[in-house]
């Protein structure tokens, strides 16, 4: 829904928007056929898959805290509301903080 909302907006032409889709329905079948296909040899303990397979967190971890911060914090954070009254900025940020950290310590067992 959130990627349907973008290409609205963005008003690409027809074609454009039907390439996308295209494209963005055929990652999940081909990603699950890829997985499928080195299954019987992909080793989950050796270095280097944990290599990579940290490297591919830490990316969408990266991704998941621009798109929070950036896209949804900030309009709220920079509202008019917001920037005349201290006591909300610090009740914002702290909740902000408090939700991370909470957000944190869920990861531990995830």
């Amino acid at each position: 829904m959130g990627l349907g909302g973008c290409i609205t907006q963005a008003k690409f032409t027809s074609r454009a928007v039907v390439v996308m889709a295209v494209f963005f329905s055929l990652t999940t079948p081909i990603g699950i056929a890829i997985g499928i296909g080195i299954s019987n040899t992909y080793n989950e303990n050796s270095p280097t898959a944990l290599i990579i397979e940290g490297i591919f967190n830490a990316a969408s971890a990266g991704i998941l805290i621009y798109m929070a911060l950036v896209d949804l914090c900030a309009a709220d954070f920079m509202s008019p509301r917001m920037q005349k009254n201290g006591r909300l900025q610090l009740w914002a940020n702290v909740s902000l903080l408090m939700g991370a950290g909470c957000m944190s310590l869920l990861a531990k067992w995830a």
